[in-house]
């Protein structure tokens, strides 16, 4: 028995990860490598959040919640949602948790998306777009966002690409990976374009809470004709350094959550208990700590924004998440070839741009997410690295 024949042939042509790639790379190498290739938060989760999960299993609050998640948690994302970005969800049926943003990403393709439905993905953007959509047996259209726009989604190039098949869109703004923002201004054009062709978003905004100044987070469905044909996309691995306790959620229109949910029931169950009580006291009580943290961020974007230039790279100044996406086309190497040369040579792990799509080419990742102390590190390994390359 040929095993690999047996296979799903959707499966079988799905690339793995370009991310963990060079992770896994990394942590196979000799000696001390510093990587600064995944988004991986270097603050430990706060502790009030930490009491309020060993709370909870000292309390016996071990058994499976409804599978929607906790009443108090959706009841506590939709006050957070209104708080923060005055949107307004009913946690009763507007509103499910879910394993990690990624979950609710899935969740939300497959429950609307039919075999043949095209899906717009604008690249560079977070590998599982591209490869749900396909899963879930629909037709990625891609859109290659330019530089020259800073990563920003251009309604020229959605009119180049419309047709009677397309149904939704899935945008993540701040962007991983090229830490671009989109404004108001820069919305407003491409919410007339959804209204006119019905079109439905899936807006991924994991790393709203990472906003540097002068931008400002608006997300899509606080313009009132998107409410309803928008599901957001949120979670707490990022801005609240959750990653391990895999919590993330959607809101959005009833009926749309509810069949996530039906698929989230039989897939999953529900999210983890104590994650999802830890994941209330995030929300209510810890908006001074994200701060902090996303202070400090600030500063490390604004170090390595500076180091990536003095090595030659130019880099347009990203106003969100925790990445830089240098070009690195001055090397003369395609970005996988300079992300292994770099890792061989200099024991710093970066991800080229190729693997958040082909429009990253040229491009690599370089994550800021990490101690000052192995970002200065980095930064004076990078400008002796392009030195070499350019004797």
């Amino acid at each position: 028995m040929r095993h690999e024949d047996l296979l799903s042939g959707i499966v079988r042509s799905t690339p793995p990860s370009g991310i963990r790639r060079f992770f896994d790379l990394a942590n196979e190498m000799k000696g001390s490598v510093i990587s600064l290739s995944i988004g991986e938060p270097d603050f430990v989760t706060p502790w009030q959040i930490v009491d309020a999960g060993i709370d909870s299993l000292k309390n016996g609050e071990t058994p499976y919640s409804s599978n929607q998640g906790l009443m108090a948690l959706r009841e506590s994302i939709c006050r957070y949602s209104q708080r923060k970005y005055g949107l307004h969800y009913d946690p009763r049926d507007e509103t499910v948790v879910t394993v990690g943003g990624s979950e609710a990403i899935d969740l939300a393709i497959r429950a609307l998306v039919n075999p043949g439905d095209e899906v717009i993905v604008p690249q560079p953007s977070f590998v599982s777009y591209e490869a749900c959509v396909r899963l879930a047996g629909g037709v990625p259209v891609i859109i290659d966002c330019k530089r020259e726009d800073d990563f920003k989604l251009r309604v020229e190039q959605l009119e180049a690409v419309i047709s009677p098949r397309t149904k939704m869109i899935i945008m993540g703004y701040p962007n991983n990976p090229t830490g671009a923002v989109m404004t108001r201004e820069d919305l407003l054009p491409l919410v007339r374009f959804f209204e006119q062709h019905d079109i439905v978003v899936v807006s991924d905004e994991l790393y709203a809470e990472l906003t540097y100044a002068p931008a400002v987070h608006c997300s899509i469905a606080s313009f009132p004709s998107m409410r309803d044909r928008t599901i957001i996309i949120g979670g707490f691995s990022k801005a609240f350094a959750m990653t391990g306790w895999r919590i993330g959620y959607a809101v959005g229109p009833s009926v749309w959550l509810m069949a996530m949910n039906k698929i989230h029931q039989y897939a999953i169950m529900c999210a983890p208990t104590t994650a999802q009580h830890a994941a209330i006291e995030a929300l209510e009580n810890c908006d001074e700590p994200v701060l902090q943290m996303a202070a400090e961020y600030d500063r490390r974007r604004r170090i390595v924004l500076d180091g990536v230039q003095k090595a030659g790279l130019d880099c347009f100044e990203p106003l969100g998440a925790f990445y830089v996406f240098p070009d690195i086309t001055p090397s003369g190497m395609d970005s996988a070839t300079f992300c292994e040369r770099f890792l061989y040579d200099e024991k710093v792990a970066i991800v080229p741009g190729s693997a958040f799509g082909a429009a990253g080419e040229g491009y690599v990742r370089i994550s800021y997410a990490a101690s000052m102390e192995n970002i200065m590190t980095a930064m004076s390994r990078l400008a002796a690295f392009m030195k070499r390359r350019q004797a």
